[in-house]
């Protein structure tokens, strides 16, 4: 961890280092297990994260250090593997990944499948290890597939990722259904069925609309922060927030520097499209990504500080109440990051930045993690009373 340390010696600083121990910390968005597959052939004896990785943003003595109690690892693969025929092959690779990750690190790491498991495997000083599915291309148009994802522990699944899809139209493509389509719909509703949480990050703020509509158990935005802070298609806009607020569902802020700093938010809007553009210009992979570094060079992002992240906080808090707010890092899946949260250690200093604003060691508890463990329970009822 780079600022913050209880050998700050001072009233607030020990304060927050007892508030924070006392939490359960629940991040929303973790995508190391993309990391692993791609820089270590998905092999963790190429890349131990029981050691330091520099390389990395998550590794095992960073999350300790950080005080994470309880993960969300994630299940993704490009969104271009739709139109290939190989999302649900290559996602079903990433769900043995994290199942082999949590079984070779087991003194470290448990499974969870329910709100009950995480405050178990948290009473037992290990991080509990829970799964969501990054974008519904992965499912294939079939609903047995997404039972299937549910089956092999997902919990909660992202209607898009960057591209819109044949039922549900993202934040960053063109609009497809104006929302959801009538097979979004049923998807939605299936999803209630299992017990698995809609995700609403990456889609569009129509879709965000249909899915409220239509959800009868409260939805995750696992990774989106404030549209009225920071103006990119990715965040959340403030007649949807207070959609969340009726539905019961919660917001975990993205930490990302260009979802959640103004200026760097207005210098990214257009990242997903620049990246499809040149694609096309570059069907070359190696090219392709030789302009991308460019464009990224040329587009040099404010990395911001962990204000800057509490700036979304205070706003969802203000919109949608203090129970509709969460956290979401996306690390090991952005770049830039503020300072102070550079990786996984950084989690006390966002409770020491809530405490010196004034927000009370409870509501802390709640935006650590306790508003996402009661929006798991409830989807849990939900499921458990459909039919009935």
């Amino acid at each position: 961890m780079e600022i913050l340390k209880p050998a700050d010696n001072n009233e607030t600083a020990i304060a927050a280092s007892r508030i924070h121990q006392a939490a359960l910390v629940i991040d929303g968005h973790n995508d190391l297990p993309w990391q692993i597959r791609m820089l270590a052939d998905s092999s963790f004896d190429v890349m131990d994260i029981a050691l330091p990785q520099d390389t990395l943003q998550t590794d095992i003595p960073r999350l300790q250090e950080g005080g994470v109690g309880a993960q969300f690892w994630v299940v993704y693969v490009p969104p271009a593997t739709e139109h290939t025929g190989t999302a649900k092959r290559m996602a079903l690779e990433q769900f043995d990944l994290i199942h082999r990750m949590v079984e070779r690190y087991s003194t470290v790491f448990e499974s969870a499948f329910t709100a009950e498991d995480v405050t178990r495997v948290h009473s037992q000083r290990k991080v509990a290890s829970l799964i969501g599915v990054e974008g519904g291309h992965m499912i294939e148009n079939s609903l047995e597939n997404l039972n299937k994802f549910y089956e092999l522990g997902a919990r909660y699944m992202g209607l898009t990722h960057s591209e819109t899809i044949d039922w549900a139209d993202s934040a960053t493509d063109d609009a497809r259904s104006g929302g959801l389509s009538a097979f979004g719909k049923q998807v939605v509703l299936e999803m209630n069925r299992l017990g698995m949480l809609v995700d609403l990050a990456h889609v569009s703020a129509d879709t965000m609309r249909d899915a409220l509509r239509v959800s009868e158990a409260p939805v995750i935005f696992s990774h989106s922060s404030a549209y009225a802070i920071a103006q990119h298609d990715r965040n959340v806009p403030d007649d949807v927030l207070r959609m969340v607020t009726q539905n019961g569902g919660v917001v975990m802020v993205n930490f990302y520097s260009g979802f959640i700093h103004p200026a760097g938010a207005r210098l990214i809007a257009n990242c997903f499209h620049e990246e499809r553009r040149l694609k096309a210009e570059h069907p070359i992979v190696q090219e392709f990504e030789l302009a991308r570094n460019q464009w990224k060079e040329a587009h040099l992002l404010p990395p911001g500080n962990v204000g800057t992240l509490v700036d979304h906080i205070d706003h969802i808090v203000r919109v949608a109440g203090i129970d509709h707010v969460g956290l979401g890092s996306d690390y090991d899946g952005a770049g830039t990051m503020p300072e102070g949260l550079k990786d996984v250690s950084g989690y006390p200093n966002i409770t020491r930045e809530l405490l010196e604003r004034g927000y009370a060691e409870q509501d802390i508890h709640k935006i650590l993690g306790g508003n996402l463990l009661r929006v798991l329970r409830r989807a849990e009822h939900v499921s458990e009373n459909a039919g009935i």
